[in-house]
């Protein structure tokens, strides 16, 4: 039995498909007298496309990723879908060009004729390997390529089986699949190790019943779509196999897509997310049918990590679990770091990680991680479920920023029940924070997803969905049946006005333009505190702390702190230097004004990350001193209670550079 597993564009360049990597294991160790390959059409089409266009690799980014909620990769390949290269392209026009610059419309027009050939030659590829069975993966924009390829081969070998699985092929999504596209035999809904195998077998026994196999949908001699329920647990981890990568590497480098990008490992320790669980964020449908948590023995996700390492010899690995499994801080990352192999890791994290437990990520190589942050103000991050507080997510940029983690994040709105009020203390106060990682783009209205709680849920204030409209200009299917199809969902804007919209994404706009040149670190030296800054917005560039109060307060303040809290640890670490909550507030108020604090939801949290070499921060600081008047505020050259002032006892302080 010939099986042979196709990765068809937009499937991203840069990593092997995880998806067809664990198949191709599945396969060959657990269907007798089975073989399986893996044909890269994602990287075939590069070579393939760039021959005949001035197509680059921000264009495969754009489509494989960038441009997934409006649908334009899956829009490219509909015409191979349909036979027909100008399929609906009036009302891709109408619909997207107020959505697409001139030059991207333009590119994906000439995409959109082109690719019928492309998927033509593909098929004839599939046919001659001649196999019994083949399968596609379909995952975000690979849908429309996907079913396309299937056609194709399907009307130049009737004989050969076509399966469809991935995360497009999820529960109703999969059913929609097969009932409406009668090329595709056979249709794997949920994990597929166990179920590719079982169908494969099945197949190549002759076998007929295939009421057994969980999640399936076949057909019936007269052709009618049946389909099996899907499997009521999730895989025990102990049966998700390593991925087999053989033949990417060798693919990519005979491909001129190894001009464009540095190829990643894709490497999987957990799925389901054991956050969701419990509180299952209200935006989100990652997880689709399985939210249970589970993941693998440490000392079988190390191996593996060791292993793909060895055989590749690829260090950037890409952690796909939807979160960490926080077991792995003391099993597996403190083997890696012993390992002597410079891993460079992305994973996804909970924002709330404590500042020694960012350490043993960087520690361990993980430079890049995705902690869900989302949002900076308290009440918004309530209505989203997150479990998180403002404070604790700037003091995870902060954190971050210190342990030498790149954090990856987006700001979200559009949630039922937030406010203009919620947003104008976050923007007045985001100047302040430029020295820290941005997000990675401006600020982004949230998608109704299939699976999250928006969809299901329509109390949380989400009614009336529709598939987006990018569905029904891609696909010929009445408007129940894109229903069932969809994962991306219209619904009326909620929350927030175009103006706060606007004056946020203004806000974000500065802060990622001026990040790079953007400064502020702490030393703390003992009977004192070093303060360096160079930002925008803020006049001072070094300043020093000396009372032994305000030293104590702002080691304090490095978790969140409401002030009453503040006052009363202050007191007992300064031999009972006790202050009323209205002088700490004075102090916390003078403070933010400063760009030192960040506030929301009655708590502070200082943003200054610790220097990383303090012997150069006091030579830093001891050469502003100098080129400096000395620590006074404008007015007077005592506080307000009498005590000499610090620096940081001022708005304004003289101190320039």
């Amino acid at each position: 039995m010939r099986v042979l597993l196709v990765n068809m564009p937009w499937s991203p360049i840069d990593l092997p498909s995880l998806a067809l990597g664990i198949l191709k294991r599945s396969i060959d160790e657990r269907v007798p007298e089975a073989q399986a390959e893996v044909l890269h059409a994602n990287l075939e089409f590069t070579d393939w496309i760039t021959g005949r266009t001035e197509f680059t690799a921000d264009d495969y980014e754009y489509y494989a990723l960038s441009s997934y909620f409006m649908g334009c990769g899956d829009w490219v390949f509909s015409s191979a879908l349909y036979d027909d290269p100008e399929w609906k392209e009036d009302e891709f026009t109408r619909v997207m060009s107020s959505r697409l610059r001139k030059s991207r419309m333009r590119m994906t027009k000439e995409l959109h004729h082109q690719v019928p050939q492309f998927v033509e030659d593909i098929a004839r590829r599939v046919v001659d390997h001649a196999p019994d069975v083949v399968g596609f993966t379909s995952t975000f924009q690979q849908n429309t390529a996907a079913l396309a390829a299937a056609k194709h081969v399907k009307r130049l070998a009737p004989h050969i089986v076509t399966v469809m699985g991935g995360a497009n092929c999820d529960a109703e999504q999969g059913a929609a699949v097969h009932r409406n596209f009668p090329f595709v035999d056979h249709v794997i809904r949920g994990e597929g190790e166990t179920a590719f195998p079982q169908l494969v077998t099945a197949l190549a026994e002759g076998q007929t019943d295939l009421s057994t196999i969980p999640g399936l949908c076949h057909r019936t001699t007269d052709g009618t779509s049946v389909v099996n329920a899907m499997a009521t647990t999730p895989l025990p981890p102990a049966h998700i196999l390593p991925p087999d990568y053989t033949g990417y590497f060798e693919c990519l480098a005979s491909s001129v897509a190894r001009n464009w990008v540095e190829p990643k490992l894709v490497v999987e320790g957990a799925r389901g997310c054991w956050w969701g669980e419990k509180h299952h964020c209200t935006f989100c449908g990652l997880n689709g049918s399985f939210m249970q948590f589970r993941s693998k023995n440490p000392d079988v996700f190390y191996e593996e990590i060791m292993d793909l390492a060895r055989r590749h010899r690829v260090l950037d690995m890409y952690v796909v679990d939807n979160i960490l499994d926080m077991g792995y801080l003391n099993t597996v990352l403190p083997r890696i770091i012993d390992s002597g192999y410079d891993l460079r890791l992305h994973i996804e994290i909970k924002a709330n990680m404590r500042r020694s437990q960012l350490q043993t990520l960087s520690d361990a190589g993980l430079i890049y991680v995705q902690p869900g942050i989302e949002s900076l103000n308290n009440r918004v991050l309530d209505l989203m479920d997150k479990g998180v507080s403002g404070c604790q997510n700037v003091r995870m940029l902060r954190d971050g920023a210190e342990t030498g983690l790149s954090v990856s994040w987006n700001y979200l709105h559009g949630f039922p029940g937030e406010s203009a009020e919620d947003y104008a203390p976050i923007i007045e106060q985001i100047p302040a924070l430029e020295h820290l990682d941005p997000p990675v783009d401006m600020s982004a209205r949230i998608a109704i997803e299939r699976f999250s709680p928006y969809f299901n849920r329509p109390e949380l204030g989400f009614t009336g969905l529709k598939p987006e409209a990018h569905y029904r200009f891609t696909y010929d299917l009445p408007e129940q049946e894109l229903h069932d199809l969809a994962y991306v969902f219209e619904a009326p804007a909620r929350g927030i006005g175009e103006p706060t919209v606007t004056a946020l994404n203004d806000a974000l706009a500065g802060w990622k333009k001026h990040h790079v040149d953007a400064r502020l670190t702490h030393a703390d030296l003992g009977d004192r505190i070093v303060l360096v800054s160079r930002r925008r917005r803020f006049s001072w560039r070094a300043m020093e702390l000396t009372d032994p109060y305000e030293v104590a307060l702002f080691r304090l303040l490095d978790q969140p702190h409401a002030p009453a809290a503040l006052a009363r640890k202050a007191a007992a670490r300064t031999a009972g230097d006790a202050r009323d909550q209205d002088e700490v507030q004075h102090i916390l108020d003078r403070w933010t004004a400063l760009g030192v604090l960040f506030t929301d939801g009655g708590q502070y949290v200082h943003i200054a990350p610790a220097a990383v070499n303090e012997d150069l921060l006091r030579l830093d600081f001891m050469r502003h001193l100098h080129t400096a008047e000395a620590f006074t505020t404008p007015e007077s050259g005592t506080s307000d209670d009498g005590r000499p002032p610090t620096a940081l006892q001022s708005a304004q302080p003289s101190l320039t550079v």
